[in-house]
């Protein structure tokens, strides 16, 4: 495949992952503006040009006027896009999050980045208890979270027909902030913490982030590989967890901006290791520290484990954190 073709690909499969994403028909303009999101700049007559060629090859339909859906050709396509392209996937969906937050600390108003997770309206009553528990024991970033019914919208999702859609604020919250405070961040894998007593022992799974084609927490909760709600009643089990490492002499800014995410109601950051010194049995390079951060998607993973079916995409977007509200003062 020459470079021109490789590139082409590359186009289509962003469109197509958008097109995935969304339950309704999407016009060459809205594509356009999500593809910006995603870092990939294709201009509104470029997007109509590919999109009129995937038509041919049948991997999107026209709807309407100018509306297309993917097919499920298409999500073939998908499935099977090249793997190279798809490699750190992770990691680049973590930058941009990473950059799209503007959480002020003091003032407290702007945006956070959060996972949204589908499950039936109807399981909601017997998922409220459940995910209760876990935000309870604090083993989530943020015990706020933001609900919403079929047809509306947690930033550029629409929710699907039938289902209930939850938003948890996700643990990149904590890379936008200190990005924002000038302090480099090296986000290096999400991984499978046991916890022993309530306190976080050691890492028995991981996923680098940069080397990897999936999502690892999506991974670890299809591959129902945790053990939340034993961690949150007696505290021995095994969390969703995420490791990264800043400059050990960024460490007081850093402690300044957790202190202002907890003053948040967002409690992300589980333990913050000393200089060039081993974090849950994780090495850290010199003159470094390492972070273990709890996993946003927690709450979501007990629904899993208690048997109620669950969708998650985890960094899916980001939304006002005035949007936000405490799970328990949730009314439905």
């Amino acid at each position: 495949m020459s470079f021109n073709a490789q590139d082409v690909e590359r186009k289509v499969f962003a469109i197509l992952r958008v097109l995935d994403e969304s339950p309704e028909a999407l016009g060459a303009r809205i594509i356009a503006r999500r593809l910006k999101d995603l870092g990939v700049e294709l201009g509104e007559r470029a997007v109509r040009y590919h999109l009129k060629l995937m038509d041919e090859r049948g991997i999107t339909r026209l709807v309407g006027r100018d509306g297309r859906l993917i097919t499920e050709a298409g999500r073939d396509e998908l499935r099977s896009a090249l793997v190279r392209d798809k490699v750190g996937f992770a990691i680049s969906r973590i930058e941009l999050l990473a950059f799209r937050t503007e959480f002020d600390l003091e003032k407290q108003t702007g945006r956070v980045p959060v996972n949204v997770s589908y499950f039936a309206r109807s399981d909601f009553e017997k998922a409220r208890p459940v995910m209760a528990a876990i935000f309870d024991a604090g083993l989530c970033v943020s015990d706020r979270v933001l609900v919403a019914d079929a047809g509306e919208t947690l930033g550029e999702l629409t929710v699907p027909p039938g289902k209930l859609a939850v938003a948890t604020v996700c643990s990149v919250v904590v890379n936008g902030c200190l990005l924002k405070a000038g302090i480099p961040i090296d986000s290096r894998f999400g991984g499978i913490l046991q916890l022993r007593d309530h306190t976080p022992l050691r890492f028995v799974e991981l996923i680098h982030y940069a080397g990897s084609s999936l999502d690892p927490t999506e991974v670890f909760i299809r591959g129902e590989m945790t053990a939340v709600g034993p961690a949150a009643r007696m505290g021995n089990g095994k969390i969703l967890a995420n490791f990264r490492e800043i400059p050990a002499v960024c460490r007081p800014v850093a402690e300044a901006v957790v202190a202002g995410l907890k003053a948040a109601d967002m409690n992300g950051v589980l333990v913050m290791g000393n200089t060039s010194e081993p974090v849950c049995e994780i090495p850290v390079e010199l003159n470094r520290i390492g972070i273990v951060l709890v996993g946003g998607l927690n709450p979501v993973a007990a629904l899993g484990e208690s048997g109620i079916k669950v969708e998650s995409h985890a960094m899916s977007t980001v939304v006002d954190y005035r949007q936000l509200v405490k799970f328990s003062e949730l009314k439905l």
